[in-house]
């Protein structure tokens, strides 16, 4: 299941919807045979194919938007085409999934002396909300960090035209930092310099990056995209725990 309640309409973890949880926890007997566990499950990608049609929704541009999602699609379609005629076609980065420690519903239950069972929907709303925030926070901690968040993240916050030798850098700087933190990163080929170059290469692939000035910088207009990769990150930029 989404917690959030569907996909993410700019790319950050959302609040966990709570009516399927309430639906969970208010039946649940603590004290019974069987224990409720959450297995928290990070994903991330490198490119989502929709990522343009679900930023025209969250802008709530409506149909205006989706035609023009649409016409973007079959631009894309005849543009990859045209790239495997001429052999020139790249695959679409990497996807990744990450799975954390299971979250016993028994044992957050006993540790608070809670049974929900007892509770009115008023009385209960609190607990569920605090258990959810708990679960949005385990997934969190397992979304995996990946090259095309991670140079998104660098040509937002550079601030002007970055060289790609200092590009690559500020990539594999904050790649070394989130590691440090715990955050789960995947590098491909175990390669720092192949992480940033794949990343940037995705990036100029899709008109993202652009080089000016000797260095490379967001395309005009497509900061909102950007933004949408680089906020699949954005939460572990923080204190990590581990999962």
């Amino acid at each position: 299941v989404f917690p959030e309640g569907g996909l993410s309409r700019d790319g950050a973890l959302r609040p966990p919807r709570l009516g399927l949880l309430d639906y969970l926890l208010r039946a649940f007997d603590p004290g019974g045979e069987r224990d409720l566990v959450f297995v928290p499950v990070g994903l991330n990608y490198d490119r989502v194919l929709e990522d343009r049609a679900l930023l025209a929704e969250a802008a709530g541009q409506g149909r205006a938007g989706a035609l023009r999602t649409g016409a973007a699609a079959t631009r894309f379609a005849l543009r990859q085409a045209g790239l495997w005629v001429l052999r020139r076609w790249h695959r679409f980065g990497y996807a990744c999934v990450n799975f954390g420690s299971p979250v016993s519903a028994r044992a957050w239950l006993e540790a608070r002396r809670l049974d929900l069972r007892a509770l009115g929907k008023e009385a209960r709303q609190g607990h569920v909300e605090a258990f959810g925030r708990e679960l949005m926070a385990a997934v969190g901690r397992v979304v995996p960090v990946l090259p095309v968040s991670l140079v998104a993240t660098v040509l937002l916050e550079s601030g002007g035209p970055t060289s790609s030798l200092e590009l690559h850098r500020l990539t594999q700087d904050l790649l070394r930092r989130l590691s440090a933190a715990g955050a789960q990163v995947y590098l491909p080929r175990s390669d720092e310099e192949y992480a940033a170059a794949v990343g940037l290469r995705m990036l100029t692939l899709r008109r993202l990056a652009v080089e000016r000035d000797g260095g490379w910088v967001p395309a005009p207009g497509e900061e909102p995209v950007l933004r949408y990769y680089a906020n699949s990150i954005a939460h572990l930029r923080g204190p990590i725990q581990g999962p």
